[in-house]
């Protein structure tokens, strides 16, 4: 079936052209969400796009309410032939964000990007990311208690290699900030403290001075570090999601799980110089054979490391 048809602004009293509803929508991002300047160019750039899209069909100063499912499964067509599916995901999971925002303004009235559905991302699973992709991960939230709570969470995953597991059964006295360490438990009730990066612990201290104000019902589990709007603990589920999230808007990685973030915790410190058996510690891994399918080392990586240290490899340089 083709697009519904395309109205020009003016039919509906008070209401706003597209264009003008994602400019609205980006300043709010920018200005009341406190989103980081990478998610709100992001969003940007793919809600323009779209408007433009539907604009080589509907016309300049189409209104947001002619946008039905119809359009937006032609837009989902036209960007499958030139997009990954991790990128098609990440301006799905944008048009849903904003026509969901318009509709509680009254700007729409129905919901066309629910009917719509992202596509399935094929890839394999990440066994690791690189450096600069796991910063990006790890700063895509935004500054709310919600985003700050986020943000610890991805520190925390990244920077000390926590199972989720061992993440959401931290207690708030887990947490020795003064120190830079948590006492986490991990595989048969074993307890191991880990150590927390300078970054980790400014994430985690903000978060905590803004936990009060990201549950809304009363606690509870009072002494849970991690929480939900409700009020519960954090689970394992709504970690997936959360690292999902933030991989597909961070990195383009819809398919981000919280044990890549494990494994990358050990592969970047394996290239950084640490040694298998601190990293099995950190990891709390019984077994070093463990740790070593834990860890990715590059060939260039690993041949700098062996010219470096294997002594017929000096003496080759010297001669």
């Amino acid at each position: 079936m083709g697009c519904g048809p395309f109205r020009a602004n003016g039919d509906n009293h008070g209401s706003v052209t597209s264009r003008e509803g994602v400019l609205a929508f980006v300043a709010y991002l920018e200005n009341e969400r406190r989103a980081s300047t990478n998610t709100v160019l992001a969003y940007r750039s793919d809600l323009l796009a779209l408007v433009a899209f539907l604009e080589t069909q509907g016309g300049p100063g189409m209104e947001p309410e002619a946008i039905d499912v119809y359009a937006l499964r032609s837009w989902l067509g036209s960007l499958s032939r030139t997009h990954a599916a991790s990128s098609v995901a990440r301006k799905v999971a944008a048009a849903r964000s904003w026509l969901r925002w318009m509709r509680r303004r009254g700007h729409v009235t129905k919901g066309a990007g629910e009917q719509i559905a992202s596509p399935r991302v094929r890839r394999a699973l990440p066994t690791f990311i690189g450096v600069d992709a796991a910063k990006e991960v790890v700063e895509a939230p935004d500054e709310t208690p919600l985003g700050t709570r986020d943000r610890a969470v991805l520190e925390l995953l990244y920077g000390s290699g926590v199972r989720v597991s061992e993440l959401v059964s931290l207690g708030t006295s887990d947490v020795d900030l003064a120190g830079a360490s948590a006492r986490v438990r991990g595989k048969g009730n074993k307890e191991r403290v880990v150590p927390l990066g300078r970054k980790c612990v400014a994430a985690l201290g903000a978060y905590l001075r803004e936990r009060g104000q990201v549950h809304e019902a009363p606690l509870i589990e009072p002494d849970a570090l991690f929480v939900t709007k409700k009020g519960r603990r954090l689970t394992r589920q709504e970690v997936h999601r959360l690292v999902r999230r933030y991989g597909a808007l961070g990195a383009g990685r819809g398919d981000l799980f919280p044990h890549a973030l494990r494994h990358t915790c050990a592969t970047h410190m394996l290239e950084g110089g640490a040694d298998l058996r601190s990293i099995q510690e950190l990891l709390g891994h019984a077994k070093l054979s463990t740790t070593q399918k834990y860890t990715h080392v590059s060939i260039e990586q690993l041949m700098r490391t062996y010219d470096a240290a294997h002594p017929l490899a000096r003496a080759s340089k010297r001669g």
